[in-house]
């Protein structure tokens, strides 16, 4: 207990129960009292709220811009998507949807949409198909009728246009030589994400590895395993002349990984352990500092939950580390509001420069030997 007085504590804060109304004061009072503790983890959360449930909105998958003028609203983006991906449809994209940057939006379900109300408020109570009717013009004259089947939340595809762009960026920075992975957490999603786009790039001379705003999860030891793999030898197959590498899946070019404040967890350890493993620099700001993990022992009878911290990560002299402070970047970079406003990333561009210093020479694997001569 960090050496608390756990009792008096819970004394200090009985005296606030008597103002306790609703379910989120309660909340507020337990988490308060829990935060007693300094450590991360310690999450109160859920319960009986007696919230609605929330209204649908029926996404399109893009971004407008209102055209005051003209009183009308404009499609200024449509997000690529993966449509082989459910989490990354973008409906707009879809085979039929003929829908086009630039266009006006004159009516979502024929009711006319005006710049005097929030666009969004069109698409509110939205599900099965939505049909948009839409013009190169300010007008409903002319005017066509698309079909899309919407989605619930964006934050997929601007997930994936974010690091879609980062991926394009390093290989203009790059001229093409390195490779670009971010890796969204320490769970399914991280999983996912690093064996989509670490396989395709085996081949790259150098690689920039992305743990921004990681949420965390237990899947960092794993990760760590596959990237600090050495190669130990090479395979050639009868009729081809490129190996592949002994054990599978090894990259054989210089690292770095980008952290920042909001790396968190196994996001924390992550970068930690990418050092020490000798995979190269970290180059960004401080980690959130939290590393003591949990488990869920069980809701409470209305559906809230109390997390316990109970696995602490130490290092191999039996030290405590990271928790409570964080892991410090080898080169600190901040991404300050001029820069990512103007549509640069610092960090990134810092991380591109570092491989590239590290690339003396091109990485290759070994040619095809001649064939072995066995009958003498």
């Amino acid at each position: 207990m960090h050496g608390f007085n756990w009792e008096r504590i819970r004394e200090d804060y009985r005296q606030w129960m008597p103002h306790v109304a609703r379910r989120a004061d309660l909340i507020y009072v337990i988490s308060e009292m829990s935060s007693e503790l300094t450590v991360q983890h310690a999450y109160i959360d859920g319960g009986d709220f007696n919230l609605p449930p929330r209204i649908r909105v029926g996404l399109p998958g893009a971004e407008f811009e209102a055209d005051e003028a003209a009183g009308r609203y404009r499609i200024s983006k449509i997000f690529g998507g993966q449509n082989e991906e459910d989490i990354y449809r973008s409906p707009l994209t879809e085979v039929g949807v003929d829908a086009r940057v630039g266009d006006y939006l004159i009516a979502v379900d024929g009711r006319e949409v005006r710049t005097d109300q929030d666009v969004y408020a069109a698409f509110r109570g939205k599900s099965g198909m939505v049909t948009l009717t839409l013009n190169s013009r300010p007008t409903a004259e002319g005017a066509r009728k698309v079909s899309y089947r919407p989605i619930t939340s964006e934050s997929d595809l601007i997930y994936l246009d974010w690091i879609q762009r980062n991926r394009e960026r390093v290989t203009e920075l790059s001229g093409g030589r390195l490779g670009y992975i971010h890796i969204p957490d320490m769970g399914a999603a991280g999983i996912r994400e690093f064996i989509k786009w670490y396989y395709p790039q085996l081949d790259k001379e150098g690689l920039v590895v992305d743990v921004r705003a990681n949420g965390g999860g237990n899947v960092s030891r794993m990760l760590i395993e596959r990237l600090r793999r050495q190669l130990l030898g090479v395979n050639f197959r009868r009729g081809d002349a490129d190996a592949t590498t002994w054990p599978d899946g090894v990259f054989r070019g210089p690292m770095v990984a980008i952290l920042n404040e909001n790396s968190a967890s196994d996001g924390d350890i992550f970068p930690y352990m990418f050092r020490e493993a000798g995979l190269g620099p970290l180059i960004g700001k401080r980690s959130w500092g939290g590393v003591v993990g949990i488990t869920n022992r069980g809701n409470l009878i209305d559906g809230g939950t109390v997390n316990v911290p109970e696995f602490a990560l130490a290092n191999p002299k039996g030290e405590y580390i990271i928790e409570g402070y964080g892991v410090d970047p080898d080169i600190e970079v901040e991404n300050d509001p001029r820069s990512v406003i103007a549509g640069r990333d610092p960090q990134l561009e810092r991380a591109v420069q570092e491989v590239m210093k590290r690339l003396s020479s091109p990485v290759k694997l070994p040619g095809k030997p001649a064939d072995p001569v066995r009958n003498n």
